[in-house]
Formats: structure tokens, sequence, C-alpha cells
């Protein structure tokens, strides 16, 4: 199928402006307002997102950084496919990554961070600009309403029951799968202002965000 890429980038472009809505909801909500085990990933749920952003926040040790950031970057893409948890994960990356530029100048476990969630954010950035040039529903109206009840999987956790609703053709409505890619856009872009252009990854980063919201 041909794809008419500047009348979806025209689309996208309409649909990609910050409100107040969302930026509020970014910079004010907790972790525990996100129900992390009714969250699909790669690999199942999100239930373990909690410990591993605090181990990534407590920027304490590099061998466990490099653990729990295994864990998320490994669960909230795969094959340029984003996930449930995705723009929620990145609500919380982004405060640790802004923490992580504040405290690099005399932390090196901050800098290293730094470099490890610029680039994440960048292979994440490159699956949102990927999806954007094919057809795609509107996105769901608020962040918040991707944890609508409807959305959300069952309390309790069972493999095969989940197993078998991924074999439903429509197991994520269409503005629901699209709202995982725009609204992690909503959050990478927050993350302009923080980048360093003369940084080889924070350069192609912001280039590349840059390029998605002109």
């Amino acid at each position: 199928m041909d794809v008419d890429i500047n009348v979806h980038m025209c689309n996208y472009k309409g649909v990609n402006r910050m409100d107040e809505g969302t930026q509020t909801y970014i910079e004010t909500v907790k972790v525990s307002d996100i129900p992390w085990h009714r969250l699909t990933t790669t690999y199942g749920r999100a239930t373990d997102f909690p410990a591993h952003l605090e181990v990534l926040w407590d920027m304490k040790d590099v061998d466990a950084i490099d653990a729990a950031g295994e864990e998320l970057a490994q669960n909230i893409e795969h094959q340029s496919t984003l996930w449930h948890a995705t723009p929620f994960a990145l609500v919380f990356l982004l405060r640790i990554f802004k923490k992580a530029v504040e405290e690099q100048g005399h932390n090196e476990i901050a800098r290293y961070l730094v470099e490890e969630l610029a680039e994440l954010f960048l292979i994440i950035a490159e699956c949102i600009r990927d999806g954007l040039i094919l057809e795609h529903a509107d996105p769901l109206p608020s962040f918040a309403d991707m944890l609508n009840e409807e959305y959300l999987w069952s309390e309790e956790y069972d493999e095969d029951e989940d197993i078998c609703r991924y074999e439903d053709e429509e197991v994520f409505p269409d503005d629901l799968f699209f709202s995982f890619y725009y609204y992690s856009l909503q959050v990478l872009l927050l993350c302009k202002p923080l980048l360093d252009e003369a940084n080889e990854e924070e350069g192609k980063l912001l280039e590349l965000l840059t390029e998605i919201d002109h």
C-alpha cells in the first residue's frame, strides 16, 4: 500500500500540540496512581515497574541500574511496538532524566544514566516517527483515559488468560493503541529543554523530536 507521508505528517501535526491538561497530568501523576499490574508490556504486565523506577531514581549502583533499566527497556518497546505501560513508564523516566541531568556535573552515575536514558528515548522516538507515517486513529482525548476500566487487564494475572486475550484481533482498540504512541511523544517532547545539543546521542534525539514537532 502506498502511503502519503506528507498527508499523515500533516494529520499528526494537527494533534501533537501539548495541551495544559496533558502537561499537568505528566508533571503531577504519582507512581501509586498507576495500576501497573493491569498494564501490558512486551513480556507480560508492568507489576515490577515501580521497583525498577525506584532503582533508577536512587542512582546508587550502576549494576542495579543496568538490571532495572534493561527490564524497563525490554518491556516498553519491542520491534518498534510500544505497549500500554510505555507512556506511563516514560512519565517517570522523564523525571529521572531531569534529576540525572541536574546532578551529572558531580555524579558519575547520574552522567551514565543520562546517556542510557537518552539512548532509550531515541529508540522510542524512532518508533513513534515510524508509526506516524502510517494511517492511524485519533488518540484518546486525555492521557488518563488510557486507564479507563474498559482498557485495563484483569486484577489477577493469569498467563493463559492473557495469551487468549492476545488472540483477539482487536486486543487493543485503535484509538487506545495509537494513544500508546501519541502520549509517549507528549512525554518525550517535554525533555527537549533538557537535551544537550553538543552531545551526540542527545543531539540526535533533539533533532528527531524537533522534526516530529515541526
